[in-house]
């Protein structure tokens, strides 16, 4: 009887740790791309500004809590460059890239304001990469277009560490952080050492969550 007792009040217990959900967006402190140039070749990227996905966490009992996020960014990068005495190459593509981190938090004892650090394990993915290379021999031009030509890997895995301040406005948390990931693999692996993707990031983030 003692045994179900207990097993309720668990079962209660875990039933009554509340459950939050909402959005989360930032900017990137860091380039997705490095880009470079060398004698007949010069590369340039751009990392849009933006940062906007989804947030869910578990929150547990002694400050701990669990979160999962989705989160979406956007870039494009370009190449040109002499490939031979009478020909040039140009290379043009954008993507979008898709985080997915589940992170371990600790919250910080506080009323309003609750500091927190966090940490865990991301995963990345590639989508809807399009990019268009186009040779020009003399007066003539040849476009073609290749999805993958310089994307070593689709998916990759990093860790994640970070902190940030937990702010309660009425029924809303407000909580900006800043987050740092190492991956474990670059997703661009060009052959002329142009393009390379950064292996360390830096985000700022801020969720809004109910």
């Amino acid at each position: 009887m003692r045994l179900l007792c207990l097993l309720l009040l668990s079962a209660a217990a875990a039933l009554a740790q509340p459950f939050s959900f909402g959005v989360k967006g930032g900017l990137p402190l860091t380039d997705f791309l490095d880009a470079a140039r060398s004698q007949n070749f010069t590369a340039t990227s751009t990392t849009n500004r933006y940062i906007a996905g989804a947030t869910a966490e578990l929150r547990l009992p002694f400050g701990l809590g669990v979160e999962v996020d989705a989160l979406y960014r956007h870039f494009n990068f370009r190449t040109f460059g002499l490939s031979s005495a009478v020909s040039t190459t140009s290379t043009t593509a954008s993507s979008g890239d898709w985080e997915f981190p589940v992170l371990a938090k600790y919250r910080f004892h506080g009323k309003l304001v609750r500091p927190f650090i966090d940490g865990g394990v991301a995963w990345d993915h590639i989508s809807g990469l399009t990019q268009t290379v186009t040779n020009v021999v003399i007066s003539a031009t040849r476009p073609s277009s290749s999805g993958t030509s310089l994307v070593g890997n689709s998916n990759t895995r990093g860790y994640v560490v970070g902190g940030g301040i937990d702010v309660k406005v009425l029924l809303i948390h407000v909580s900006p952080e800043v987050r740092f990931t190492r991956w474990g693999a670059k997703h661009f692996v060009d052959p002329s050492g142009l393009l390379n993707s950064k292996q360390t990031q830096a985000e700022f983030l801020v969720g809004f969550t109910f």
